[in-house]
């Protein structure tokens, strides 16, 4: 992973934010690192944690992204046995200097309880794409040892907490970094170049080794078939409730995807990182016959099954597809805009390359079922899709 710090655009830097700003807009312009909102990072001033807020990109965020909280208040909130998602809101953003800022990042208890001025968090394809193995705990293990590992928990304050437990007795100066399991990774340092280039060396790791024992043969020669993208507009459209874009998908990648065998079981093994869900939902519509509606009739009577499973007052989401896999042709995915349908594309794109190299580890594995649907409906998630 090529090192994108350079010393004359830094040298413009003032004060500790700008540095923040900086190697943020360095992490954001990496897709393999962070994806459309995805990732976050902090600075420390005196009494005070300036996190990326809500709504905000890595790639463009700026000074005013970065909400102003009070670091007292949050790490009070890391000692607390239970705290809701309402209430956590309520008490960070009463805790914000600034009330004109955007909400603070859902982990920023977390952020606070990181000992070092400057924290880095991705969700790396790299590292994420190991952690997804069957084997992927003994593989970050012996990558990382001298990280602390965490199992998968949800995020935001079960997080937070779940960390403070672990590092109560936690000499910081003895680890490197955080690796999330099936989430993402996190440096820190006093100087935000030495913590993003910490970032960079823990994901070149992770890279190198799926380059020695994943590596991927995609065949580049397929006879591709055309479809009726004014049939799949005008029914995905009726199924969703307003007239879709579609992005078309017929790269190498995507249609040696689409040729696996197995291909619903193969490509429904849920998503590469938890934030992941709310743009694509947890699977796609596989397509292996021409009855389109057919097709979305049983995806929506499969969704509504996984939503009574685990549903507790909440609102069902319009539960058509996202996306949909047509064997051996394309990936096509769906939005409300051309670039709500490119969003869902890149983070596809993403998956399919992570899917197929953890299964060259021996198999690729994402959060359960259950864990899932806790991401989708989980109401700061889904109000990042408002902002």
């Amino acid at each position: 992973m090529k090192n994108l710090w350079n010393e004359k655009n830094a040298s413009n830097c003032k004060d500790d934010l700008d540095f923040r700003v900086y190697t943020s807009n360095l992490l954001g312009k990496n897709d393999t690192l962070v994806l459309h909102g995805g990732g976050n990072t902090s600075v420390k001033v005196d009494d005070l944690l300036y996190v990326k807020g809500s709504g905000w990109n890595l790639v463009d965020i700026e000074r005013e992204g970065f909400s102003p909280v009070k670091m007292d208040a949050l790490l009070d909130m890391a000692k607390l046995e239970s705290l809701s998602d309402s209430d956590m809101v309520t008490l960070q953003r009463r805790a914000m200097t600034d009330q004109d800022a955007p909400n603070p990042s859902v982990e920023a208890i977390l952020h606070a309880l990181i000992p070092y001025k400057f924290v880095d968090h991705t969700h790396a394809d790299a590292v994420v794409t190991i952690s997804n193995s069957v084997k992927g705990k003994e593989y970050i293990e012996k990558l990382y040892p001298n990280f602390l590992i965490v199992d998968y928990v949800m995020p935001g304050f079960e997080l937070a907490h779940q960390i403070y437990e672990m590092t109560k007795e936690l000499d910081w100066d003895s680890i490197e970094g955080i690796i999330l399991h099936n989430h993402g990774i996190f440096t820190f340092d006093n100087d935000a170049k030495k913590s993003y280039d910490k970032m960079i060396e823990a994901v070149t790791k992770a890279e190198e080794f799926l380059d020695e024992n994943a590596e991927l043969d995609i065949q580049r020669s397929y006879e591709h078939s055309g479809c009726d993208i004014a049939k799949i507009t005008k029914v995905f459209s009726k199924y969703k409730g307003y007239e879709v874009h579609l992005n078309i998908n017929q790269s190498p990648l995507a249609s040696f995807y689409a040729s696996q065998p197995n291909l619903k079981e193969f490509a429904s093994r849920g998503v590469l990182t938890p934030e992941h869900i709310i743009r694509t939902k947890r699977v796609p519509l596989v397509m292996e016959d021409t009855n389109l509606e057919a097709g979305i009739e049983n995806y929506i009577k499969e969704y509504e099954e996984y939503y009574m499973r685990y549903e507790d007052g909440e609102m069902m989401l319009n539960p058509a597809p996202n996306y949909m896999i047509i064997k051996n042709l394309a990936v096509i995915s769906f939005g409300a805009t051309k670039k709500e349908a490119d969003i869902v594309n890149d983070i596809v794109e993403h998956t399919m390359k992570a899917v197929l190299q953890a299964d060259k580890l021996g198999g690729y594995v994402s959060i359960s079922e259950k864990d899932s649907f806790a991401m989708e409906y989980w109401e700061l998630e889904q109000a990042k899709l408002k902002n």
